[in-house]
């Protein structure tokens, strides 16, 4: 499904202070191993980051993240109060980071190459998965899983606001024990609403479920197609020219409409882009823990 709503209203965290451990300063950014950030995030813009880390890179085929009782339900979490009722769209830090975050819905057209890409350049990214998504790609999401983190996406993309409470709840919660049970990988705390459309009582529901909902500094259109007057040049100039710190950037897995993958074919000087400007890349994995 396409995105009919782009419109982002979300609240930017001001900048704060992150604290990376030198051996993430000099290790590679490798998939399902980049520094990640987790920090407690104040009204009033500040920020601690209490862990960044990295692991070796996982060149194997690969596997589920190894967890306790796969099948069992996300266990119930909290968030820092200063998270609740708002959409982060930006990572709270000072430092030239940037987080690449990737929508998948129902389409896997751009996968492998996206993969391929960061695999490559030794870039970690976020990938945001529906429930039906997982269920008709498994393998694929288990791939995407070592390449990085997951979030959820809902169960079947639905503009969230449309449905009543109870519809809501099922939609994050069938996704979210989706992901856990196919990947072995628990998508607590990042989740992404659907076309970025949210209302306050959607917010609170998704935060009493253990969510922090994220959103981004900037959308690549790449969604959109060549048949939408985008293209590959255009992405990579639409995300170059919002670079800043803690940027979190918006892109699919999937072709768009016309069958155009302009995500993936613009990646990779995304990527080299954003590196010649001095940017390193984070996933979002840690955010809103305490």
């Amino acid at each position: 499904m396409r995105r009919s709503v782009r419109k982002a209203s979300l609240t930017t965290l001001a900048v704060g202070a992150l604290l990376l451990s030198a051996s993430c300063g000099s290790a590679p950014e490798t998939p399902g191993a980049g520094p990640t950030i987790s920090a407690t995030v104040t009204r009033t813009g500040t920020a601690t980051a209490t862990s960044a880390t990295t692991s070796p890179a996982n060149g194997a085929t690969p596997s589920p993240k190894p967890i306790t009782g796969a099948n069992a339900p996300a266990p119930t979490r909290s968030i820092p109060s200063s998270l609740l009722g708002h959409v982060v769209s930006r990572i709270p830090t000072s430092r030239k980071v940037v987080a690449l975050t990737f929508d998948a819905q129902t389409n896997s057209d751009g996968v492998d190459s996206i993969l391929a890409t960061l695999a490559r350049e030794k870039v970690a990214a976020t990938f945001y998965l529906t429930g039906d998504f997982v269920n008709r790609f498994p393998t694929l999401a288990v791939r995407m899983s070592a390449a990085g983190r997951l979030g959820n996406h809902t169960k079947d993309h639905s503009n969230l606001r449309k449905l009543t409470p109870a519809e809501v709840r099922s939609q994050v919660t069938s996704a979210g024990t989706t992901i856990l049970r196919v990947t072995g990988e628990d998508p607590h705390p990042l989740f992404r609403f659907p076309f970025g459309s949210s209302d306050s009582s959607d917010l609170r529901l998704v935060n009493d479920l253990g969510y922090v909902a994220v959103g981004w500094t900037v959308d690549s259109l790449g969604w959109q197609g060549t048949s939408g007057g985008q293209s590959a040049d255009l992405v990579v100039r639409r995300v170059l020219a919002a670079a800043t710190p803690g940027q979190i950037v918006l892109m699919e897995v999937g072709a768009s409409l016309d069958d155009s993958t302009l995500d993936a074919d613009a990646l990779p000087r995304v990527i080299s882009g954003l590196r010649a400007a001095g940017y390193g890349f984070v996933t979002l994995d840690g955010l809103g823990a305490r």
